[in-house]
Formats: structure tokens, sequence, C-alpha cells
């Protein structure tokens, strides 16, 4: 009898301890609404996510709201989206109410002036293009602003920097083959080679991941590429990525001004951290450059590696100097917006679950440190070193603010 009775016991104490725990996890979990803003400018056609993305946050007992017509430079419809749960706002205001705000380009003052207060925002910061008129009215309504560029996963990744430039890399080169071509006023040349026709040169400053892609492309056509980077480890790297040994160098000017001579294309994917220009190439080297080449500035939202190359809109990317044709669009992602949105995605979809799962963005922060690497403001405190010396408002640690929280 005391035999059962103890197994009894024992059986009952088993049965109770998954309830426990699931009591646990329905306490700390939160419902989140997330608004998906739209962007103004036509310019910028991705999406933070997907419809098949909101699906599954929704499937998941979280609440979203869409203002009508974001999708549409990514191809994706209303219906697309009310088809997968997502509720079509019917104004901005009230996707301006929910837990989580979310666009592709940054708000704008009028967009900030419209939030409710004391909620998050998920953007890019595109630090050289921020407004002390719009840091200031963050501020103000005691805002948690973090940035895709600056967002760290548990690799100590950039996972949405990685991934666009992915996108970049490859877009780079199909660029330059159709401005290499006489279809766009070039010289008539096909990017790579064919049997008894001396290949394409492409020069590519920095093995990072955008500089990866786009000599893999190039490779794949079938040019010759050429690869410079400030690292001699970095280029170990990419050459034992790429599975193929390349023409590589650190930055020797002398070896880089020879290379920019015979070069049809010219590729800057450096990965700038200074938000100030630091020119790899200058402009005697690209006049020095065959006349109809291209220049594609991958770094252009950072300043730009090469001297000759602007920031200019996605809509008007293209002009000519020094008889060299310049490419560079800050945003080079959106003009393959839906597969850049798919990407976006992948990266956001299963961050949103956590933060639901973890009871909220501050608990998320506190146990996922690189997630705060991405928060430049909290809760109304700016924490972002380079927006305070550029504005002179007062930033503070992000980590000594966590911990008083």
């Amino acid at each position: 009898m005391k035999e059962k009775e103890s197994n009894e016991n024992f059986n009952l104490s088993g049965a109770l301890l998954p309830r426990e725990e699931l009591l646990e996890k329905s306490r700390r979990r939160k419902k989140i609404t997330i608004g998906i803003l739209r962007d103004q400018d036509e310019n910028e056609k991705r999406v933070p996510l997907t419809p098949e993305a909101c699906n599954l946050l929704v499937e998941s007992g979280n609440e979203i709201f869409i203002q009508s017509g974001t999708g549409k430079g990514s191809r994706y419809s209303d219906n697309d989206y009310s088809e997968n749960g997502v509720v079509i706002a019917k104004s901005v205001e009230e996707v301006m109410q929910c837990d989580i705000v979310m666009r592709v380009a940054p708000l704008s003052l009028r967009d900030i002036q419209k939030l409710k207060g004391n909620q998050i925002i998920m953007s890019y910061l595109n630090v050289l293009n921020q407004t002390e008129e719009n840091v200031k009215a963050l501020i103000k309504k005691n805002i948690t602003a973090l940035a895709f560029e600056k967002i760290r996963d548990s690799n100590d990744e950039l996972p949405v920097v990685e991934s666009m430039s992915e996108i970049s890399g490859i877009t780079s080169v199909l660029i330059a083959s159709e401005y290499l071509s006489n279809q766009h006023g070039g010289k008539g040349v096909m990017l790579g080679g064919i049997a008894g026709v001396t290949p394409t040169e492409v020069v590519i400053l920095g093995a990072g991941t955008a500089g990866e892609y786009a000599a893999r492309a190039a490779l794949g056509l079938g040019s010759i590429v050429k690869i410079f980077d400030h690292s001699a480890h970095n280029l170990r790297r990419f050459q034992s990525s790429i599975g193929q040994r390349l023409q590589s160098s650190v930055y020797h000017p002398q070896v880089l001004r020879k290379a920019l001579k015979s070069a049809d294309v010219l590729i800057g994917a450096i990965q700038i951290e200074d938000i100030r220009p630091w020119y790899h190439i200058s402009e005697d080297m690209i006049m020095n450059m065959k006349k109809g080449s291209v220049v594609i500035d991958l770094s252009i939202d950072r300043g730009g590696c090469i001297e000759t190359t602007e920031c200019r809109e996605l809509r008007d990317p293209v002009y000519e100097k020094h008889g060299i044709i310049h490419f560079s669009a800050w945003n080079l992602p959106s003009r393959v917006a839906r597969t850049a949105s798919i990407a976006l995605s992948n990266v956001f979809t299963p961050l949103l679950q956590e933060i639901s799962d973890a009871g909220g963005l501050d608990v998320m922060l506190k146990t996922a440190r690189g997630l705060s690497d991405g928060v430049y403001i909290y809760r109304g405190i700016l924490t972002s070193e380079p927006l305070g010396q550029r504005f002179g408002i007062l930033s503070k640690d992000i980590n000594l603010l966590l911990a008083a929280f």
C-alpha cells in the first residue's frame, strides 16, 4: 500500500511539473501589436515583413496592422496581407498606436509627431541622413528606437547588413553588366568572357560579404577578379570562402592604381564604420581608368570609399564623370525589393516572436546583448555616441540604463 501511495504521489508531482512550467511561460509571454508603416519615399520599395511572415506572428497570438499600399513596391497587395491575418489600417494613426512600429526607411518628423509615445520604433537609422530635429522628437516621445543596421544576432553578426550586402554584391555585378552594354550607352563589352576574347576585369575593394558575393557573381560570368582589402587575414579568409585563388592585395596605392588602369568595373564594397568618408580611390585614379568603365560604390550610404561617387536616389543613380559611368544609390537592394523583403522578414520574424515570448523588449534586451547594440534611443534617452557627438546631445551607455530599469 505504501509503495502504491508513493507511486501515486510521484505521478501526481510529475504531472504538475509541466503545468507549472506552462503557467510560468504564460505569465512571461506578452501579446504585442505591430504596425507596419508605408514608405513615403518612392525610392524605397522594401517591406520589413512579408504576408507569410505576418501569418506566423499572427498565429502565435500577436496582432499586426499595416497601412494600405505598404507592400505595393514588393508586389504584395493588401489582400495578400489580409488573407494572412493582418488588419489593413483605416488610418495612419491606427498604425501609430501599436506597441512596435516598423518601416524600412527612417520615420519623418511628421510620422514621429503622430506616434502615441512610449513605443518601440524599428527602421534603418541612416546616420548620415538623420536630423537633429527627428532625434529630439523621438526623445520627447519617450521612444525606444532600434536601427536595422546595428542589430546583432547570437553569432555576433549583423544579420540585416549581411543579408542586404549579399543582395548588393550580386546586384552590383548585374548592374555593371547592364551599363557596359550598348543598351545603356556603355562601350559594348560583355561582362565575363568567351573563347577567343579577353575577359573583362573587375576590381573589388573590401573582402567582406558584399565583396564576396560580387566576386562570386563576376567569377560566375567569367571575369577576372582582383580583390583589395586592408587585412591579409581577410583576404585569406575571402579566398578560402570563394574556393579558388584570386589576384589579391592589401591597399598599396601603386598596385591599386595599376589594377584600375586595366579594369572594366570597380566595385567599392568596404564596410565603413566611421560616419566620415574615407576615400580609398582618389579622383585622379578614376581619371586614369579606361573610358566607359563602370564604377559602383556600395559604401555610399556611409559616405563612400571612392572620391568621385555621389549619394544618389534610386530613381536617378547614374552619372558620368571623367568619361567613367558611376552608379551610386544608397539603397541598392530596393531594386530587387521582393527578394530583399523576404530577407528582412527572415531576420525580423523570429526576433519579434522572441520579444513576445520573452514578455517584452526590456526583458529581451537584458538577455540578448546583440539586440541592445541596435538601440540608439532607450526610453527617450539617447544611447548612440556618434549621434550625440554630431548633434551635441548627451548620450548614455545602454548597458547602464538596462541595469537601472
